[in-house]
């Protein structure tokens, strides 16, 4: 049995969201600072929000797989296993930590108690992936999901469009039922949902931080024709296309 103190009613810890059994904790001063120095810098950080946030899950006979090197503390009946189903698994994610920039091994812990993750100065986000059909996501945002969600790497429609736009080959894409914990360079409020009925969306950039499977993505000339390109001064842009949702950063 786990009892526990000053961890739900710390007074500088202010729970921000929640989704299932993953709540999210913002600590609203940096208790650690030890001179007038980093006390300044620590102020005039917290007023343009940056700040320390910590995502807890609460397990009861399930599983998470996290990040390497994710975890900060376990409590309870919770036990770490490689998520890994065999020799042929070890080297498929070996293959796709190469081109998705995530880690090859993800622990998995399963079990009865808590499981706290390291602080983060990202922006949580926490996504029920059964909504979205599928989640690709841009390199870097996967912080932790329920074990049953299956993480696979796809890969752009057209490739060499993808060099010549300065964009990643492969991303990492979700599939399943489960939440789904991503570190975000911006706040939830702040992520322009952009939604797609048989349309097509055209962004210069990467500022997509995340979007349906279902959607097609390509990059592409910004006009099919090179002078158009060259009046518009745009080269190449990010095209989603068909049915499905995208969330764009507002600026870069």
């Amino acid at each position: 049995m786990i009892s526990h103190k000053n961890l739900f009613n710390n007074n500088n810890m202010k729970e921000i969201a929640s989704l299932g059994s993953v709540k999210v904790f913002e600590h609203e001063k940096d208790l650690s600072l030890k001179t007038p120095e980093q006390a300044i810098a620590a102020y005039y950080a917290s007023e343009m929000n940056i700040r320390k946030r910590q995502v807890l899950i609460e397990l009861n006979n399930n599983a998470f797989t996290i990040s390497a090197g994710a975890m900060q503390w376990m409590a309870g009946d919770v036990n770490m296993v490689a998520d890994v189903k065999g020799i042929g698994d070890l080297f498929g994610k070996a293959i796709s930590s190469k081109v998705t920039k995530e880690s090859a091994i993800k622990p998995k812990y399963q079990g009865t108690g808590l499981l706290m993750l390291e602080p983060t100065y990202k922006h949580i986000l926490l996504e029920d992936i059964s909504t979205w059909g599928g989640l690709v996501l841009e390199d870097g945002l996967f912080l932790a999901c329920e074990s049953q969600i299956t993480q696979k790497v796809i890969a752009r429609s057209n490739l060499s469009s993808a060099v010549l736009g300065n964009e990643g080959l492969f991303n990492l894409c979700l599939t399943g039922q489960g939440i789904a914990v991503l570190e975000s360079p911006v706040p939830r409020d702040e992520l322009i949902e952009i939604e797609l009925k048989n349309d097509v969306l055209k962004i210069d950039g990467n500022m997509a931080i995340a979007w349906s499977n279902s959607l097609e993505f390509k990059v592409e000339k910004s006009s099919k024709s090179l002078l158009g390109s060259a009046v518009s001064g745009e080269g190449f842009v990010n095209v989603y296309r068909g049915t499905g949702r995208v969330l764009m950063a507002p600026t870069a």
